[in-house]
């Protein structure tokens, strides 16, 4: 076996489901796929600053899916995400996002 298909076969590309609980004690379900390289890239060059908020938030436009893989979020809604929403709950979301990624990034480094 190559060693690209053996990489690709150890690893899921399933959605999974994140939860914010929000501030009326509603949550708010969503889905993502584990981050690619390309798609932090595209993140990259979409938040247009080296400002770690911005990228973030692209990649939450980005990602956020439903359930039926549909996204969440439009490109026009960053500054909503940005103006009229308390930076708890975007926060929140983003975090959540950004810890999926660190998880990813460690999965296997303890084998070093």
């Amino acid at each position: 076996m190559r060693a690209i298909d053996r990489l690709k076969a150890s690893v899921s590309m399933k959605p999974s489901l994140k939860s914010v609980v929000l501030p009326d004690g509603s949550e708010f379900e969503w889905y993502m796929t584990p981050l690619t390289m390309a798609e932090r890239g595209r993140a990259q060059k979409q938040a247009k600053s080296d400002d770690a908020t911005d990228f973030a938030l692209q990649l939450l436009i980005n990602k956020a899916k439903d359930a039926n893989g549909v996204p969440l979020f439009a490109a026009g809604d960053a500054a909503d995400l940005r103006n009229t929403l308390p930076m708890k709950v975007v926060e929140a979301l983003m975090l959540q996002m950004l810890d999926e990624d660190q998880e990813e990034e460690e999965l296997d480094m303890k084998s070093d």
